[in-house]
């Protein structure tokens, strides 16, 4: 009796086996675009059936995609008909560029703009905590890391001031990035009575999925008017000035002009996501105002209904570009549809530059990228490890005239699962300073004879690391 209850008991488990196999393998062919993820999932799912399906359940399935196309559906910001006097053209050969990004994005190329570029802490730090204490209407605030350190501290003392005197202050950052146990910003903002939220975090299991997701973006809008964005966190590491055991070095963009409504949106729109509070109204998105000359376009990408948005951008440039790109980032882990173009682009006699930290903070990434340049050298691009301090800026250059800059990174996580945001310039001052610094930082170019001189074991242990791109 014993024998036939265990049997009965056996056969039902290879039934539930089969059946959650069945289940997940329908759910993977009609979801995932990405052959080589559907694949390894499906393989999964029938060799380890029910443990694989629950990792399926945890990490394979887009819940964001769909919530996001919920608030997209919401519409939280209202046209302006004020920024449609102010939509312009790219100009010469980005043309094609521009009108792609018209479609892909359902943002506008603003003229009107003042675009000012800021390197590290030093000089970043001062213009936003000033524009925090002139703040009279609103202030935004997202940033991926923010710690509670001294500079943390200068932050959180400025918004809670503005708080204090009337102004409308909201503060996102990430669930991950800025402490997953213990947030003591978002603790201190709170006890000030500033409101502040964590992007995607629960401690629940079957919540665990989102861990995988971070809001990477780095965003500064007060009063609607003038906005900070690029790659800076908020952390005394990014003050070179000051000593630091780990000294970050960055670039970020002070914004003033029409492209600021489109930041705040962006803004606006991750804290309706996180916290059902739609910001709508002057405060938030007052009357267009012109600054400059410089035309400007954000373009923000996400596991949502903006999936892989800056990185369709940026093959769009590398395929229009006709003399040079130049490429400036801390994590170069590019996919095989991204290091295809760049060997094209070399091979028809565009030159690449890719400037890389000679050490990143992430030895295993290191590891994974030196994996990656050997095709990359071989084509004729050329790759340049920059000395210390570990720079984390991100920037790309294409024929001297457009620049794509933000908090986006070369890697696939940066680019396919992180919420990332970026901005499209057309100016040609303003490229030519950014190629000027970037070539500032080339320290040794890497040569194909030293790549092949690596050890038997340090090739082995790049290769097997780059199996785990998807996670880097």
């Amino acid at each position: 009796m014993l024998s036939m209850n265990w049997s009965q008991s056996a056969f039902l488990f290879v039934i539930v086996q089969i059946v959650l196999a069945v289940c997940v393998t329908g759910h993977v062919l009609l979801t995932k675009r990405d052959t080589s993820a559907a694949t390894g999932w499906i393989g999964i799912c029938w060799l380890l059936p029910v443990f694989g399906s629950l990792l399926y359940l945890m990490f394979g399935i887009n819940r964001v995609q769909r919530r996001g196309q919920k608030m997209l559906a919401a519409d939280t910001l209202p046209l302006n008909p004020e920024l449609e006097a102010l939509r312009c053209e790219p100009p010469g050969p980005m043309q094609p560029l521009g009108h792609m990004l018209d479609r892909l994005t359902d943002r506008q190329l603003l003229r009107g703009n003042s675009i000012r570029c800021l390197h590290n802490g030093d000089q970043a730090y001062p213009a936003m905590l000033a524009a925090i204490a002139q703040a009279q209407h609103s202030v935004l605030l997202s940033s991926y890391i923010f710690r509670a350190d001294r500079v943390g501290q200068a932050f959180i003392g400025a918004l809670a001031e503005a708080h204090r005197r009337g102004v409308e202050v909201r503060v996102l950052v990430d669930g991950i990035g800025s402490g997953y146990f213990y947030c003591p910003t978002q603790r201190a903002l709170k006890r000030a009575g500033v409101p502040c939220a964590r992007f995607m975090h629960s401690f629940w299991p079957w919540r665990m999925a989102f861990i995988n997701l971070r809001n990477h973006r780095k965003i500064l809008v007060v009063d609607g008017h003038t906005g900070f964005m690029g790659g800076l966190n908020i952390a005394a590491q990014n003050v070179l000035s000051q000593p630091s055991a780990h000294p970050v070095a960055d670039t970020h963009f002070q914004l003033e002009g029409p492209v600021v409504e489109q930041l705040a949106d962006a803004f606006t729109r991750d804290w309706a996501f996180t916290t059902g509070e739609e910001l709508q109204g002057k405060k938030f998105f007052p009357p267009t105002e012109i600054r400059g000359e410089i035309p400007a376009r954000i373009v923000t990408s996400a596991p949502d209904a903006d999936m892989e948005k800056i990185e369709y951008t940026m093959l769009q440039a590398i395929i229009l570009a006709r003399r040079n790109v130049c490429f400036m980032t801390p994590y170069f882990i590019p996919d095989g549809r991204f290091a295809t173009e760049l060997g094209l682009a070399a091979l028809r006699g565009v030159r690449v530059d890719i400037v890389v930290p000679h050490h990143s903070n992430h030895p295993v990434i290191d590891w994974a990228r030196n994996g990656c340049l050997e095709p990359l050298v071989e084509v004729g691009c050329h790759i340049w490890l920059a000395p210390p301090p570990f720079n984390h800026s991100k920037l790309m250059v294409v024929d001297g005239s457009w620049s794509f800059v933000g908090s986006a990174n070369l890697d696939r996580r940066s680019l396919r699962l992180n919420f990332e945001i970026n901005m499209a310039l057309y100016d040609v001052p303003l490229a030519e300073g950014l190629e000027a610094f970037m070539a500032s930082h080339r320290g040794h170019e890497l040569t194909l004879q030293e790549l092949r001189e690596w050890s038997l074991a340090e090739r082995l242990r790049n290769a097997a690391v780059r199996l785990l791109l998807p996670y880097l």
